[in-house]
């Protein structure tokens, strides 16, 4: 049988196949006022269609835990009850399909503030629903980012709290897995990698340090999530650096750490915190990074970045490099894509009784 089309357990929740949707930020929620963050009939369709055709388990865009903590102020957020309510509408429908609902919570940090990418995806002011961004250290992320405001520890505290708030909204609105997004150059990612982090205190300077808040955000999630469902965590595992950054060393080793705070699968991706760097892109680029983590540690294991195929996701399974894929670019061509993918590998799949004359 297929590989991509088997069952797969994460303490009490089994995700029908290993075809899992990657967030990616829609930039269509309501920049203020009461409809702020809140998802919309756009994210609605956007994920049912998706549900509707087969995908496992869907992950949300970055949903932010704070206002500002934002990457664009048209992103969704899980920071108040009116976004709950919105979000149990699009969960009830992804259940009734047999799709697992999973919400990824984030604070974009340095990087927030932006406009949408179809505008040029430039930092935003007051005058354009902006604010003021933070950071681990006062350090720019590129020369059009404004420098943000070095976190005081009380700030840190009081992030931690958001991410645990996030939390306890999330299951409320009816989501089965949660995602800590500590990648590409947000506020987790921020703090792990000595690039960004110039800290001198107890959250910067050595690996330990630098960890701390990564660890602490896991440890309030995992407090307030349910002991039977899965908590994922989102890492690059390297800054693509020749040295000053995180490494892949790193990623390996604080995998160990993750699971040992109760992360239950690592989510590897790559970049994102180092503007301009040297990327060789192609296909599955980041497959080996997720290779690396699944030999040498005991973590489930998920990879993504440009699987675009069914015999290519199958075979980064069946050569046992990852327990699921995540699709991005190719779900947004082929909200279909994981029936597609039956067809062509023999695999069962979740069909709607509407849509049966498909098959």
């Amino acid at each position: 049988m297929s590989a991509l089309f088997q069952p797969f357990r994460l303490r009490d929740l089994t995700v029908p196949n290993r075809v899992w949707m990657a967030p990616m930020c829609q930039y269509s929620a309501a920049p203020e006022g009461p409809d702020a963050g809140v998802p919309n009939d756009w994210h609605f369709a956007h994920y049912a269609a998706r549900a509707a055709g087969g995908t496992g388990l869907i992950l949300t865009e970055a949903t932010a835990v704070a206002p500002e903590g934002r990457i664009s102020p048209y992103d969704l957020g899980i920071w108040n009850d009116t976004q709950v309510e919105a979000f149990r509408r699009i969960t009830r429908f992804l259940v009734s399909q047999g799709t697992v609902p999973g919400i990824q919570l984030a604070h974009s940090g340095r990087k927030a503030a932006t406009d949408r990418p179809w505008k040029g995806g430039a930092p935003v002011g007051p005058d354009a629903y902006g604010w003021q961004p933070v950071a681990p250290s006062p350090v720019a992320f590129d020369e059009r980012h404004p420098v943000p405001d070095e976190l005081t520890v009380a700030q840190i505290h009081e992030i931690v709290g958001q991410f645990t708030e996030a939390a306890r909204r999330a299951l409320s609105a009816g989501f089965e897995v949660a995602e800590i997004h500590g990648a590409h150059g947000y506020l987790i990612n921020e703090f792990l990698s000595p690039h960004s982090n110039h800290r001198t205190d107890a959250y910067g300077g050595s690996y330990e340090n630098r960890t701390r808040f990564a660890l602490e955000v896991v440890d309030a999630v995992r407090e307030v999530w349910p002991d039977d469902k899965p908590l994922f965590f989102r890492i690059s595992a390297t800054d693509w650096l020749d040295d000053g950054g995180w490494t892949a060393d790193d990623t390996v080793r604080f995998a160990a750490d993750l699971q040992a705070h109760g992360i239950d699968l690592l989510d590897v991706s790559t970049g994102g915190n180092v503007s301009g760097a040297g990327i060789p892109t192609g296909p599955g680029y980041q497959v080996p990074f997720a290779a690396r983590v699944k030999a040498e540690t005991p973590l489930s294991v998920a990879a993504v970045g440009l699987i675009t195929d069914a015999e290519q996701a199958e075979k980064i399974l069946a050569n046992d490099e990852a327990d699921a894929v995540l699709l991005g670019r190719e779900l947004l061509r082929s909200p279909s894509w994981a029936r597609h993918a039956a067809r062509e590998l023999g695999g069962d799949v979740h069909v709607p009784d509407q849509y049966h004359r498909s098959v």
